[in-house]
């Protein structure tokens, strides 16, 4: 397949959803929309719209548009000879393409996009989570290829569109002997004897010491009776509802009554009292690296990680749990998380670039008659137009007008310049522009 006169300008793509049961439901779902906006279907109104996947990954792939709108109503052909919208799939356009790809990223990493790029719209809480490094993830999907399905490392990064609640990390180790202090039914659960190291240990004991204990009492917390922690819950529930009455509760006290509705008798409830509760503003990140625990509350966000989907779940959820291998696997890092607010570009643009090769994020606003260009990279591209409406050229080429739910791929080595027509909001996802310029 020739595929040479496209190589230059923009692909459409196809995009597909996840259905997954904590996503928000219906026209509710930012999601439900750009993806009924992206591929013509119908919004279902009782269905959740969970995740918008962009880019090559097999359990979600993107697929190549024929006949993209052209500004002056030309057709722009990929050349494929299906008589189906929808061609082959980018992760096949791009295999038989490398080039579009830039030598650097083949390099690295051969003849695949490094990066997905999603959307998310949470209405409850996702798992208790982590995602292996690059060695355990290859021996998880050698030795469970059904549950694991690459065997590829998630570093990952959520970029706020609404306000945003995600547990992220553990808390310090002064503010963990509050809780053992403030919370009797966690010493309940996991006997005083774990209790009194974490209260009898301090900083001067050493990192790995600290690490170590807060290993062994996490790991009793979750491997718990069914029966322990459905009394436990049942405690705290009934407490909290007392001591409501006569002074506020903390936001993390309300916090675990939401999850106790959404999840009850699940040990995942009683463990966010070990975990950093983090809100985001719109316009603002959180990024986790491989091996990190997190659990998203609510809220949508944009999210760009490593091309994975492998994920060790142990709480808040009716998903398969594998407790003993996430215990293990944690980095047990303490304190609050680095949020990011992006670095201005130019007057419509903000970057946010975590430490990872694999991916950053663009955030652009345009507002009504204005124009801006995004440089040409020496990586592949995706954007993502999530309202509004302008004119996007690649290069010199005619221009395409986009609109919401559009989603492009631009090739390496393309400038792309961008005029709003109404107020215009885009995000691009590319490989981290640091790789590039340590090769300089």
């Amino acid at each position: 397949m020739d595929s040479t006169p496209s190589q230059k300008n923009l692909l459409r793509l196809r995009c597909l959803v996840q259905n997954y049961d904590w996503g928000l439901k219906g026209h509710d779902s930012r999601v439900a929309r750009l993806y009924a906006r992206n591929s013509g279907s119908e919004i279902r109104p009782d269905s959740p719209y969970a995740e918008l996947w962009m880019g090559t990954h097999q359990s979600g792939p993107s697929f190549v548009v024929h006949a993209p709108r052209a500004s002056n109503g030309v057709s722009v052909d990929v050349d494929d000879d299906d008589d189906d919208d929808v061609g082959v799939s980018l992760k096949k356009w791009i295999s038989e393409n490398p080039n579009v790809l830039g030598d650097k990223v083949l390099h690295n990493w051969g003849c695949d996009l490094p990066f997905l790029f999603k959307v998310l719209s949470v209405a409850k809480a996702l798992s208790i989570q982590a995602h292996p490094n690059k060695e355990l993830a290859r021996a998880l999907h050698k030795a469970r290829p059904d549950l694991y399905k690459d065997d590829n490392h998630k570093p990952e990064m959520a970029l706020a569109i609404t306000e945003f609640e995600a547990l992220c990390g553990f808390i310090s180790l002064e503010e963990l002997k509050g809780v053992l202090c403030n919370v009797p039914e966690i010493v309940e659960l996991v006997g005083s004897g774990y209790a009194n190291q974490i209260l009898h240990i301090n900083e001067q004991d050493g990192e790995e010491k600290v690490k170590s204990v807060l290993r062994s009492i996490f790991t009793q917390l979750m491997s718990a009776s069914k029966e322990m922690i459905t009394k436990v819950l049942s405690n705290v529930k009934s407490r909290l509802q007392i001591e409501s009455q006569v002074r506020k509760l903390t936001d993390k006290e309300l916090l675990v009554l939401r999850l106790e509705k959404q999840y009850p008798a699940d040990v995942g409830v009683i463990s966010a009292f070990f975990f950093n509760y983090v809100k985001l503003n719109p316009g603002e990140a959180l990024y986790l690296g491989a091996d990190e625990l997190h659990a998203y509350v609510s809220g949508e966000c944009i999210e760009c990680m490593a091309t994975s989907d492998n994920v060790v779940r142990a709480g808040l959820t009716p998903k398969l749990r594998d407790v003993k291998t996430l215990c293990s696997m944690l980095t047990y890092k303490q304190g609050f998380p680095e949020i990011l607010q992006g670095v201005p570009l130019n007057s419509y643009v903000r970057r946010y670039l975590p430490p990872f090769d694999e991916f950053e994020v663009d955030q652009c606003i345009l507002p009504r008659g204005a124009s801006t260009v995004f440089p040409a990279v020496s990586g592949p591209s995706i954007f993502l137009v999530m309202a509004g409406e302008g004119i996007m050229h690649a290069g010199s080429s005619k221009g395409e007008v986009v609109t919401e739910g559009d989603v492009l791929f631009a090739p390496a080595n393309t400038e792309i310049s961008i005029e709003s027509e109404s107020e215009l909001q885009l995000y691009r996802a590319g490989v981290n522009d640091r790789l590039f310029q340590a090769s300089l």
